[in-house]
Formats: C-alpha cells, structure tokens, sequence
C-alpha cells in the first residue's frame, strides 16, 4: 500500500513540475515569482526562472526513473525527446507544445 501512495506522490510531483515548466514558457506566474519578487523586473530572470523549472521537471523525472516508475506517458513524443535529452534551449521553449496545423479549414476555403 505504501509503494502505490508513493508512486501517486511521484506521478502528481511530475504533473506539478510539468505544468510549472509549461508557466514559464508561457510567460505566466509561477512559485519563483514569488520567492524572488524583486527580480521580475529584469530581463534575465525569465531565463533563469525556466532554467529553475526544467531542472525541477529533470529531477522527478531522474527519481521516477530510479524507482523503474513509468513517466513517459505525460508527455507526446517530441517532449519526450527533450527530456531525454536533457538540455533547454530555445528550441524547446518554441516547440515544446505540438500544434498540429490546421488544414482542414484552410482547404475549405480553397474549394468554396
């Protein structure tokens, strides 16, 4: 019983790390903010605060790892893949959500 309630602690620190990244990439306030108010007004700091947060997310992920716990599904492929890899740039502030282009409308349009 001990092992599923710290399995559904784990999976909940995850979704909080995920979501906690995903503000800062949205330029939204986050728990930073708050421990540091007087930063917000410098430019750096938004990089920082996102540093903050990708280790956060890298370190439950290591922990769910270490316990052979299954983290993968939260995530779609290409998140994946930077998680895996380890390292935040920029590339992955921009691409970090997939948005699937739509076609169909745009199509549509064209046979009106």
């Amino acid at each position: 019983m001990e092992n599923n309630k710290f399995q559904a602690y784990l999976s909940e620190r995850l979704e909080k790390a995920k979501q906690q990244f995903e503000r800062t990439i949205d330029c939204k306030h986050t728990e930073f903010d708050d421990l540091y108010p007087y930063m917000t007004e410098q430019p750096q700091f938004f990089w920082y605060k996102r540093y903050v947060a990708w280790q956060e997310l890298l370190t439950v992920v290591s922990i769910l790892d270490d316990n052979e716990m299954d983290w993968k599904p939260m995530f779609t492929d290409k998140q994946l893949s930077y998680v895996e890899a380890r390292i935040l740039d920029a590339k992955v502030l921009d691409d970090w959500y997939e948005v699937q282009e739509e076609k169909e409308p745009e199509q549509s349009a064209q046979n009106e």
